[in-house]
């Protein structure tokens, strides 16, 4: 039995709180930004074609409309945690709430492609900003007992916001009679899908005010009492709180501000561990991944597809997409990082191949073969998986443990930076990629899986189980 005067010693790794269910609250309702990141991320899934057709552009300016969010997602990833440090990190979560419903309602009632595109970039801010300001804040917030479930929140609720938009994207559809431009409510289908998001942004914001503020960002502002009132709750009234909040002081002031300045090194101009971290977010997205979240209803017409079931499908491959990302969460500290992720790359070769091989065959009276229209159907399945049980996951691990200690926070923020740079260039490329050879375009995301796999090989090491004073 651990007495009362060794509790403070061992710190906030023993201590468990008295209200569980108060916690997870508290995480959950800071997730919420991630399932907002989710829905906002894939619900233009549903509007692509009815974009196409209402302001009669081709695949190059469809593509640029479709992408443009990723321009302000890299802008507001870029800033969150700067305003977080100066304002706090619930303000932060407020701002992403109003800028998530303002584009909802501007990206459903546009005059012009101009300002759709503009709304498209101002939820591109929310969705940067939420994407930094939930993990941060769960992080700071969660008992350390809890952190790694709790921080895990944040992608699932991510996956869990991307399969909600195609469901509600599949049932406006149907209640629009199979077509994107039919009428609801007043409006075009694929404006009501877009202004659904309202519910969602608004309930966000509304939660941001049933929970407190972080410690660490009061302690960081002088206030220390109502550090300790939190601390209290989420880490249990047992604890030695003066020496809690000593504790956050003294790590914050040990901390080393990284800078961009501390990753150069040599003739490559960054460190090589700088170069593994882009390495890994770019090989991330060239696999294609969010061609299946952004593009999929689309793709599936391309070939065929009645409108309806293909945005059944893009339902059914989110799905998927939790699936294996449960699959990942329970398997990454049991498995490790690396294995997981060679797993995954095999596996997606082999999915991105066979539609490759699928989308190769000429279309009969519109339609694929109903062979290769099924195993297309099937690849693209196994793709998401094994992208959602290794690299979806593996990934973001890995970024936020290779790095070493000095120099970690301006390393994740240049590999993040590639990520959203990445993204936008498979999103942007994709259109007109595909009306030059959809078996092609898919060859090419073939081809990233199966390279990928000697990069892992060669230059990931693994970081299961190592303290992150290891890396280096």
């Amino acid at each position: 039995m651990t007495s009362t005067a060794q509790a403070p010693q061992q710190g906030a790794r023993t201590a468990h709180p008295e209200h569980l269910g108060h916690v997870i609250f508290i995480a959950a309702a800071a997730a919420m930004g991630g399932f907002l990141f989710g829905y906002d991320s894939s619900v233009i899934n549903g509007a692509v074609e009815a974009i196409r057709g209402r302001y009669d552009i081709g695949s190059a300016a469809l593509a640029q409309v479709i992408a443009i969010a990723l321009i302000g997602c890299a802008i507001g990833a870029a800033y969150a945690g700067r305003i977080a440090d100066r304002i706090g990190r619930i303000r932060v979560m407020q701002i992403a709430a109003v800028l998530f419903t303002v584009s909802a309602v501007g990206s459903a009632l546009p005059f012009a492609l101009w300002d759709f595109a503009l709304w498209r970039v101002v939820g591109g801010f929310a969705i940067g900003m939420a994407s930094v300001i939930g993990p941060a804040y769960i992080a700071e917030v969660a008992p350390p007992a809890y952190r790694g479930r709790l921080g895990s929140f944040q992608q699932a609720a991510i996956v869990i916001g991307i399969a909600i938009s195609q469901l509600v994207n599949w049932g406006l559809l149907n209640a629009a009679g199979g077509d994107q431009r039919g009428k609801l409510m007043g409006l075009e289908a694929w404006q009501v899908m877009l202004g659904v998001m309202v519910v969602p942004a608004v309930l966000y914001g509304l939660l941001s005010f049933a929970i407190p503020e972080s410690p660490r960002f009061l302690i960081s502002v002088g206030k220390r009492e109502r550090a300790k009132e939190i601390l209290a709750e989420v880490e249990g009234q047992d604890r030695d709180l003066d020496a809690r909040v000593a504790e956050i002081e003294h790590a914050m002031n040990s901390e080393h501000k990284s800078t961009f300045k501390d990753l150069l090194g040599g003739g490559s101009f960054f460190k090589p561990i700088v170069w593994i971290g882009i390495g890994l977010s770019v090989f991330q997205q060239f696999v294609g991944i969010n061609v299946a979240f952004y593009y999929s209803s689309t793709l599936w017409q391309s070939v065929g597809v009645d409108p309806t079931d293909s945005f059944f499908y893009s339902f059914t491959t989110s799905i998927i997409n939790i699936v294996g990302t449960v699959i990942a969460m329970i398997f990454v500290d049991r498995v490790g990082r690396r294995p997981l992720a060679l797993i995954g790359s095999v596996g997606m070769a082999v999915g991105l191949a066979l539609e490759a091989w699928a989308f190769s065959y000429h279309l009969v009276d519109g339609k694929l073969p109903a062979t290769q229209g099924w195993i297309a159907l099937i690849a693209a399945h196994v793709f998401v998986l094994f992208f959602a049980l290794s690299w979806g996951v593996v990934v973001w691990v890995m970024l936020g443990e290779m790095f070493p200690n000095k120099i970690r926070a301006a390393a994740l923020g240049v590999a993040a930076a590639a990520q959203w740079i990445a993204n936008w260039a498979i999103t942007a490329s994709f259109p007109s990629l595909a009306d030059w050879s959809l078996s092609g375009t898919y060859i090419i995301y073939t081809v990233f899986a199966a390279l990928s796999i000697p990069f892992v090989l060669k230059f990931v090491k693994e970081t299961k189980g190592k303290a992150l004073e290891e890396m280096g």
